[in-house]
């Protein structure tokens, strides 16, 4: 027995430091994710929207916080009640974990592990706010952001990946977040959207972006922290699949946006700064569920197949008449069911665990695993999301009003503007001495 308690003891997990450092670093690229997608959301508006959906985006750092530290880690993380949702009351509050106690089964803290998936907590809502721009209270966004992660996000999280929760145990395959992130999100935005309508002047009045260069630097900065949101997702770094999953995020992003700018090209005649934001953005939410179970050749198919299939799948919303506004149906949606089915396709069996897919001898066992992760999550954020954004409308009202819509919700929500030009001209002697366009080629008539 005496040899016995010794081996055990031997084999317990011991704290990490190595591993500890590599997830707090990880843990602080998935935060930089959120202002990323501040500046990929802000620079794709109007000018006169682009405050506000900076706001929406930030404002989540915010509340996910706090409701995370209360209770939102104990609903997602503790002791699995009936497969749906856990409880652990050391986890209230993070009051009862000890400093050094470590996550069950792995060399870093629990604490650790807490801040990491926080981070995961906090991206999902911001990602829906980008099919709202323009039209939605700030308050009512506020209060829909808190409902929304305590009844859809940290129940959704639990059955995913939290030990007991019905998707783990019957072995849905999502490494990073293609169900409980993307998917998630992209399904919550199309319920939110139905509700609340359209904008003024959908496919009527041009709606274009007021800066691609602010949505090139929220692109790469998506991208940048997005191999903290990947390699990450193993807790670890001592058998070499987080490097994998590095790997696989690089080179299906690259392959996304190549695909995306062929179909532009293919499609418009035009290879648009946009569509190569977009693209990579389609790429990695495809192998964000994917790319710990593949290998790169099949990363680079998965992001190939995601770039072209999102990119058809944004004109959508002008077929079926939603107004998605900036395309988090088409990108997060699409690109969470597509990378999420294709496990059950691409699948090695030697990467993060033995479930091969079709590709690989596995037969269609595990793609019909993975599609009862899709729909499911599909289903039950639609209709969730769809609820709550209808009780609010109905009681606080979720929209600004038809005038202050067309005015600017910037100024009419935030009291800003995101640029002021007030200094930017010259002094009275430079207005009396200017001369107008049309006056000076009048003048010239004249002379003539």
């Amino acid at each position: 027995m005496a040899s016995a308690i010794t081996t055990l003891a031997a084999d317990a997990p011991t704290l990490s430091a190595a591993n500890t450092g590599f997830m707090l670093i990880c843990s602080a690229l998935v935060m930089l994710m959120t202002p990323g997608l501040a500046f990929f959301y802000g620079g794709m508006v109007r000018v006169k929207s682009s405050l506000n959906m900076l706001m929406m985006s930030f404002i989540s750092l915010g509340i996910v916080t706090i409701l995370w530290v209360l209770y939102g880690f104990s609903l997602a993380f503790g002791t699995d009640s009936g497969s749906l949702i856990g409880w652990s009351s050391d986890y209230v509050g993070l009051s009862g974990i000890g400093i050094t106690e470590l996550w069950d089964g792995y060399t870093i803290p629990v604490y650790v592990f807490a801040v990491f998936q926080l981070m995961f907590a906090v991206i999902t809502p911001a990602l829906i706010s980008g099919a709202l721009a323009d039209r939605v209270k700030f308050s009512a966004w506020a209060l829909f952001t808190a409902l929304w992660v305590t009844v859809v996000y940290f129940p959704v999280a639990h059955w995913v990946w939290g030990a007991g929760g019905w998707l783990f145990e019957l072995g849905v395959i999502d490494f990073a977040g293609g169900t409980a992130v993307h998917i998630n999100a992209g399904a919550a935005a199309l319920g939110v959207i139905l509700v609340i309508g359209k904008r003024v002047g959908f496919k009527r009045d041009p709606m274009r972006p007021h800066s691609l260069p602010l949505v090139m630097l929220g692109a790469g900065l998506l991208w940048f922290g997005w191999f903290g949101f990947n390699a990450g997702s193993w807790l670890g770094n001592d058998d070499g699949v987080g490097a994998v999953m590095f790997v696989n995020t690089q080179v299906a992003t690259a392959a996304a946006m190549l695909a995306w700018l062929g179909y532009e090209k293919l499609r418009h005649g035009s290879f648009t700064t946009l569509g190569a934001a977009s693209g990579a953005v389609a790429g990695l939410v495809a192998i964000t569920p994917s790319g710990g179970s593949c290998s790169p050749l099949g990363a680079i198919a998965i992001g190939a197949i995601a770039g072209l299939v999102c990119a058809m799948a944004v004109g959508l919303k002008y077929k079926f008449n939603f107004d998605d506004s900036l395309d988090v149906v088409g990108v997060h949606l699409v690109g969470g069911v597509i990378g999420s089915l294709l496990v059950g396709f691409f699948a090695t069996g030697g990467v993060q665990s033995d479930a091969a897919g079709l590709f690989y001898g596995g037969g269609l066992e595990q793609l019909g695993k993975q599609a009862v992760g899709v729909f499911s999550v599909l289903a039950y954020s639609l209709v969730v999301s769809a609820v709550l954004a209808f009780l609010l409308d109905k009681t606080i009202g979720m929209r600004v009003t038809e005038d202050d819509e067309v005015s600017g919700i910037d100024q009419v929500e935030h009291a800003e503007t995101a640029y002021d030009f007030s200094g930017a001209g010259g002094g009275a002697s430079s207005r009396s001495t200017a001369v107008p366009v049309h006056a000076a080629a009048a003048s010239k008539k004249v002379d003539a």
